[in-house]
């Protein structure tokens, strides 16, 4: 699996009925956590004092990120990303670097 970091700003249009926002932030929540479950969103943060997301998700491709990942987030029609592929740093102290013995 490729990592991609990924910015995600959503931007809800202001003519949406508060019940249809609610009906898919809660259907979000659990999308979030099914591909959490499959591996495909791997870590989640919020910037301090900001609505933008920013997080590592996995896909084999950049195409299939956008297919079968981020595209099925209910919240997605409202959403904006940058997409950067990442790959592993030499110097990485992560537990699957390198030199650690893992």
């Amino acid at each position: 699996m490729q990592d991609f970091l990924v910015e995600i700003t959503t931007e809800i249009p202001p003519d949406v009925p508060a019940a249809e926002v609610d009906r898919r932030r809660a259907a979000e929540h659990r999308r979030a956590r099914e591909l959490a479950a499959t591996g495909r969103l791997f870590r989640l943060w919020r910037p301090v004092g900001e609505k933008r997301s920013i997080g590592v998700w996995r896909a084999e491709d950049e195409d299939r990120l956008y297919a079968e990942v981020l595209g099925t987030l209910p919240l997605w029609p409202w959403m904006t990303a940058v997409v950067t592929p990442l790959q592993p740093h030499p110097n990485d102290p992560g537990p699957n670097a390198p030199g650690t013995g893992s």
